[in-house]
């Protein structure tokens, strides 16, 4: 085939609906963390976060054309390799991880941090992906034990930084390609809601018999805000108050992009990382807020069709992860906005400011094109 000839047929197996989406949810993303961010200059630059988020956006454009052109199946042959990579990054970054936000998350690379948690979660999926390819459908409570056992160890250590909302996207992720490999649907059920009864219990037991959890003070404040909004409304329930009132504000169509009460009177905390989406909700409203989850919607229904449309089981398991990620991302976040979920830190995807988070979503769209081209047979 010559390079003419490849070129063309990437062209035409490309899924144009999925890339479309996904550069639209990054240009929402540019003009909110600006409307969030241009009146809190940094040396005097108030589109000093704007640009960084453009260059970030770049290079993950740059990240998931590379792994667009590799076969995925390379991943499988060298998922324990993968796996131990994980387990090494996520080790190194307890030792001579740097702390911010009272969490020891970021290993420092010159002028990069890289913060491997953010890896983890795409390393995950390619190495369980193996895994569950192997095993076949999981029948019996002995089957589960080794997805189990690989999810658990990274969730330890990530949970040791502390960060417990990637933890708990390590789990989503688990359930979401449990379910795509056909696992006994009543046994997952059982499990998922064991583990949260698990989770219901130990607090009710720190709460009244103070029983050690692996938790920051923090984040049971957190916790028993989102339990409670008003036991402390000027403390940990502060971020909560003023994300639901901004929410509120926008009504049917906004205040106006730039506009926003909340955000541009600086009562609204961390207004383009975590609650980017209160931002939205206040400026653009109903309608916009209604946008921008059709967006989430098309890029998950393409997630599915290529899950069903891939050539083999390992591509349908790594469509599934992925789709199984950026869901579990969408709904803690929006959720935590709106006050019917527990406030974990979790980005929007693509939407939220960051760099880490942005490059991994990019390089897991990149894995979901490969599946893509691939699935009619050998590509190259």
């Amino acid at each position: 085939m010559t390079m003419r000839h490849w070129g063309k047929r990437v062209l035409r197996n490309l899924d144009y609906a999925l890339l479309v989406t996904v550069l639209l949810l990054v240009a929402i993303s540019l003009v909110m963390v600006t409307s969030a961010t241009f009146h809190r200059p940094v040396g005097g630059d108030p589109y000093y976060h704007t640009k960084k988020q453009a260059a970030w956006a770049l290079l993950g454009l740059g990240l998931m054309v590379v792994m667009t052109l590799v076969d995925y199946i390379n991943f499988q042959r060298y998922a324990p390799y993968l796996y131990v990579t994980m387990i090494v990054l996520l080790g190194l970054v307890l030792v001579f991880g740097r702390s911010a936000y009272g969490a020891q998350r970021w290993l420092p690379l010159g002028v990069i941090g890289l913060q491997p948690s953010e890896v983890a979660k795409l390393l995950i999926i390619l190495s369980l992906g193996a895994l569950l390819s192997r095993r076949g459908p999981l029948r019996t409570w002995w089957d589960f034990v080794p997805p189990l056992t690989a999810v658990a160890l990274p969730a330890v250590l990530v949970m040791r930084q502390p960060d417990l909302g990637t933890s708990l996207v390590f789990f989503g992720i688990l359930v979401g390609m449990l379910f795509v490999s056909g696992a006994c649907v009543k046994r997952l059920l059982v499990l998922v809601a064991g583990g949260l009864g698990a989770v219901v219990g130990a607090i009710t037991l720190h709460l009244r018999y103070g029983l050690a959890l692996p938790l920051r003070e923090y984040q049971l404040k957190r916790l028993m805000v989102f339990l409670n909004p008003q036991i402390d409304p000027l403390g940990a329930g502060y971020h909560l108050r003023q994300s639901l009132i901004a929410v509120g504000a926008g009504r049917i169509w906004g205040q106006g992009l730039f506009s926003g009460s909340q955000n541009q009177l600086k009562f609204l905390p961390e207004q383009h990382t975590d609650f980017i989406f209160a931002v939205i909700g206040e400026e653009l409203g109903l309608a916009g807020v209604c946008l921008l989850l059709v967006l989430y919607a098309v890029l998950l229904i393409r997630a599915v069709g290529i899950a069903m449309e891939a050539r083999e089981f390992y591509g349908t398991l790594l469509a599934g992860g992925v789709a199984s990620m950026i869901a579990f991302h969408v709904l803690v976040n929006v959720g935590m906005a709106m006050g019917v979920m527990p406030i974990t830190g979790l980005p929007l995807p693509f939407v939220s400011y960051g760099g880490n988070n942005l490059m991994v979503n990019f390089a897991a769209v990149g894995v979901l094109l490969s599946v893509r081209l691939r699935r009619h047979g050998i590509f190259f």
